[in-house]
């Protein structure tokens, strides 16, 4: 089984590079791999694809040793599972909202003794059976170790458990969604209001105490410094919405060239 760079780095202390990925696009995870980038942030929350094309993505993901954090749609136990077993590194989990939602995704997605997925042993991270179905395998253990789960906190309801979410053994990690986060929070009231960048700080402050990694988007260089600063492991920055600024600089540059 393929070790995951993600959690290398923050084993080391060390910041993840993330970059997202929200179309069929194969020729991205090359490139994301070749630039030196831990792991694509694969968006299947808002995105649609086929099974087929996400297995593909993440077999090429595989190949190219670049770790792949899925972004599911759904909390089906068994469709969650077998990201992982078509080449998957991790989870990131949209929208939950306390111990219990967490502790089911562990659940989903880790071997006993952490948690309760199901096992074949047939699937891309166990060499399609081959490192798997023989007496001295150590696929469940290795699974369990180079595999990852990280929380989105969205709400002000995770927010305000987000002491409990960090406890569950088997997550790894605190995401912030700024996005839906700031949505919500922006229409809470009363003396309990805080700021996205107070709720920003919470999480880093809960992640920090209980020894797990914690991440957030970053739009610009100095958020990333700014992040960073404060502890975070998981960045996101770059995508292939960043396409845009390539082809917005293409055009300019046939404007200056043309005279028009």
């Amino acid at each position: 089984m393929r070790n995951s760079k993600t959690l290398k780095k923050i084993h080391q202390n060390r910041c993840a590079r993330v970059c997202g990925l929200g179309h069929y696009l194969p020729f991205f995870v090359r490139y994301a791999a070749h630039f030196g980038y831990d792991v694509i942030w694969l968006d299947l929350e808002h995105r649609a694809m086929t099974d087929r094309e996400v297995q593909s993505l993440l077999g090429l993901c595989y190949h190219n040793d670049i770790d792949c954090m899925v972004r599911p749609p759904t909390q089906e136990r068994t469709r969650l599972y077998r990201y992982f077993e078509d080449g998957a590194t991790g989870l990131m989990m949209p929208l939950i909202s306390d111990a219990e939602e967490a502790q089911h995704i562990v659940n989903a997605v880790k071997f006993p003794p952490v948690g309760n997925r199901g096992m074949d042993g047939a699937g891309l991270d166990g060499d399609f059976g081959l490192g798997v179905w023989r007496p001295d395998s150590t696929y469940t253990d290795d699974a369990n170790r180079e595999t990852f789960i990280t929380v989105q906190i969205e709400t002000p309801k995770a927010l305000e458990n987000v002491e409990e979410i960090a406890a569950v053994q088997g997550v790894d990690a605190l995401f912030v969604g700024p996005g839906d986060l700031g949505l919500r929070l922006s229409h809470c009231e009363g003396e309990e209001k805080i700021s996205l960048d107070e709720a920003i700080a919470h999480v880093a402050d809960v992640a920090r105490r209980h020894g797990i990694a914690w991440g957030i988007p970053a739009g610009t260089p100095e958020l990333i410094k700014q992040y960073r600063a404060m502890g975070a492991q998981l960045l996101a920055y770059g995508g292939d919405f960043s396409l845009t600024a390539v082809l917005e600089r293409s055009n300019q540059d046939f404007d200056e060239a043309l005279g028009e």
